[in-house]
C-alpha cells in the first residue's frame, strides 16, 4: 500500500490496495493514521461489491440506517445507501447528495459520524471532465489559524446544532415540496450542544467543529454576539485556503472523516448526466476508544 498526498491542504491518495480483501491490523492502523493525517483518503481503482464496502466501513465503526434514504439503499444492505439522480421506469432509484452546502454529517445528532465511505459507479462528464465534485475544508487549519484572542473565548464553550436548519434551507430551494418538520420528526431529531473546538480523536489536535450547514447559536452567549460570532467562524473556515477538491473518477473508494473536515458536494450535472454513488455512514463510536488504529 501506497499514500500519496495530494500536496494540497488535505487529500492523500492510495494505491497498491484491494479493498475486496480484509484489511490486515498493520494496513488498518495506516489506513486510520492516514485518514487523521490527510481527512480524505482516495483508493483508486477499486472492485467491490456492496458487502465488500461495507465490510471495509464497518472496521471504522458501526454503519449508520438512515431511516430517511427509505427505498434507497441496496437490498438486503440498508446501512449501504444509494445516492444517483438516475430514474428507472419512472423512479429515482437513490437520493440525490449534490447541493446541500457545507456540512459536516450528522454534527445535529448527540452520536456524532466519524466518517463516510463512498464509492463511485457513475460519474457525470462533460466536454471529457468529470462533475460533481466533492468539496473539503480543513478544520485543524481553520482552527490553528484563529486569533487567540477567539480561542480563548470559545474554549469550552459550545453550538447548538439543530436539523431544522438544514431541513428549512432545504425547503427554501426554488421547486421544493418538502414540507415543514412535523412535531413527530422534530421530536426525533431535537437540537443538540458540541463543543466548539473539539479534540481530534486521531491527531490529539484541536478542530473547529462547529459549520453552517446546522450550527444555530452559542450556548450561553446574547443572540446578536452569537450571530456575530458564528458568522465570523463560518467565514473564516471557508477560506480558500482551506479547500480541497476531489474530482471524482468511476471506481474511486472515497473516505474522509467528519470531525477535521467539512464538505460540500457540486451541484454541477443535470439529471441527463447520470451519477451512481453508494455511501456507507461510519458512526464515532470506535474512533474515541483508546487503543483505537493500532496494529495488534
Amino acid at each position: 500500500m501506497k499514500i500519496e498526498s495530494s500536496g494540497e491542504t488535505l487529500g492523500a491518495r492510495v494505491t497498491g490496495i484491494d479493498l475486496a480483501k480484509p484489511l490486515s491490523d498493520r494496513a488498518f492502523s495506516d489506513v486510520v493514521q492516514a485518514i487523521g493525517r490527510y481527512g480524505v483518503l482516495c483508493f483508486k481503482d477499486q472492485d467491490l461489491t456492496p458487502q465488500q464496502q461495507a465490510d471495509f466501513a464497518k472496521r471504522f465503526g458501526t454503519l449508520e440506517i438512515n431511516v430517511a434514504a427509505g427505498p434507497y439503499t441496496v437490498p438486503d444492505l440498508p446501512e449501504v445507501m444509494v445516492l444517483s439522480n438516475i430514474v428507472r421506469d419512472g423512479k429515482p432509484i437513490g437520493l440525490g447528495d449534490a447541493g446541500q452546502g457545507w456540512h459536516t454529517d450528522m454534527s445535529y445528532s448527540k452520536e456524532i459520524a466519524f466518517g463516510n465511505v463512498l464509492f463511485a459507479l457513475e460519474i457525470p462528464s462533460r466536454d471529457g471532465k468529470a462533475l460533481g465534485d466533492t468539496v473539503f475544508a480543513n478544520m485543524h487549519a481553520a482552527y490553528d489559524d484563529l486569533p487567540d484572542d477567539l480561542k480563548t473565548k470559545l474554549a469550552g464553550r459550545e453550538a447548538i446544532h439543530d436539523f431544522e436548519k438544514f431541513w428549512e434551507m432545504m425547503r427554501s430551494r426554488p421547486g421544493s415540496t418538502r414540507g415543514p418538520l412535523t412535531a413527530e420528526q422534530r421530536a426525533k431529531k431535537p437540537p443538540v450542544a458540541h463543543p466548539i473546538f473539539m479534540t481530534h480523536p486521531i491527531t490529539g489536535k484541536k478542530v473547529l467543529y462547529c459549520n453552517p450547514g446546522y450550527a444555530t447559536k452559542i450556548v450561553g452567549m446574547d443572540e446578536a454576539e452569537s450571530d456575530e460570532t458564528l458568522a465570523f467562524l463560518f467565514e473564516h473556515q471557508l477560506q480558500e485556503k482551506y479547500q480541497y477538491a476531489h474530482h471524482w473518477s468511476e471506481g474511486d473508494v472515497l473516505f474522509w472523516e467528519n470531525i477535521g473536515t467539512l464538505h460540500n458536494a457540486i451541484a454541477d450535472y443535470g439529471p441527463d448526466e447520470p451519477r451512481h454513488i453508494l455511501r456507507c455512514q461510519v458512526m464515532a463510536d470506535k474512533v474515541f476508544e483508546e487503543g483505537f488504529g493500532r496494529a495488534a
